[in-house]
């Protein structure tokens, strides 16, 4: 099993001796592992450059098999773990940046206090991101908008408003609230989430197309451009707690409101310690902004 998981850390990083550091060999250990790999299959799996290292063809249709099976043997170990009791465990869950921002810290720390031998993995990402993570085994939950699932189960936490984001001088900043037609007239920058847009769905709700002239993966670079005048844009309250940007901040008419969830493929499947945090989230839910 150690070849494939050695295999896994390579894809993973990108390096032979960054996955050697990683997993505590040496990089002949790791070449020979590798090795060892191809003259069993009788496939080169992996090409070495100066730049790092890259799956051969034959290796990448491999690979999500091997993939998957690193998956389960993590998942064997952590029901090992979780058999024993909750003072092990790994936690791996898929979130997006307000999240990541405004809700985790508060919550990981509260967790780690009660349970400080709980490892956390966190990927951040857009929903379909985390939705592939579930249906892969990357992560064992995620936050997700439950209009975006498909193929995953999910239980609805909390639904949150969405703001028009101006430039501080804008004459739309002069008005109290702000419609979607007028936010439609303006170069709009649009938050990458993957194949569901809680903005756009409202403006097709009422027969709008924005006049979209930038899409980015980032919430805050969203804020530095809405500043620097390069357009206007719609994003989630939350998000927007705490910011140092010089930007009007104004609710929408319609208001656009985003759904939060939790997505897992198997409630059953679920370690221990992933239930244990997913209740402990139910529970102080109301708290949270």
């Amino acid at each position: 099993m150690n070849r494939y998981i050695a295999l896994h850390k390579i894809v993973e990083l990108g390096s032979f001796s960054k996955a050697a550091e990683a997993l505590g060999y040496t990089q002949s250990a790791m070449s020979q592992m590798i090795s060892s790999l191809e003259k069993e299959f009788s496939i080169k799996l992996v090409n070495r450059f100066r730049t790092g290292t890259k799956l051969t063809l034959e290796g990448a249709e491999l690979y999500p098999y091997i993939e998957r099976m690193v998956y389960q043997y993590q998942a064997i170990q952590e029901k090992t773990k979780e058999i024993k009791g909750l003072e092990t465990g790994i936690i791996r869950m898929g979130t997006i940046s307000s999240i990541s921002a405004h809700w985790l810290p508060g919550l990981l720390k509260e967790f780690q206090e009660q349970y400080p031998g709980v490892e956390f993995v966190i990927h951040q990402g857009d929903y379909t991101s985390i939705q592939e993570w579930i249906k892969t085994g990357a992560i064992d939950f995620g936050f997700i908008n439950p209009r975006a699932a498909n193929g995953i189960s999910t239980v609805t936490l909390k639904e949150g408003e969405m703001l028009a984001v101006l430039p501080e001088d804008h004459p739309l900043a002069k008005k109290d609230m702000v419609t979607l037609e007028e936010l439609a007239s303006e170069p709009f920058i649009l938050l990458e989430e993957g194949h569901y847009y809680e903005p756009l769905e409202s403006f097709r709700s009422v027969g709008i197309t924005p006049n979209i002239k930038y899409t980015i993966h980032d919430d805050y670079s969203i804020m530095t451009m809405v500043e620097a005048g390069l357009g206007v844009s719609i994003l989630a309250e939350l998000i927007l707690h705490r910011t140092n940007y010089r930007l009007a901040l104004r609710p929408t008419d319609p208001p656009v409101f985003r759904t939060i969830a939790i997505g897992y493929k198997d409630k059953n499947s679920l370690s221990m310690a992933s239930r244990r945090f997913i209740r402990r989230l139910h529970e102080c839910i109301s708290e949270l902004p």
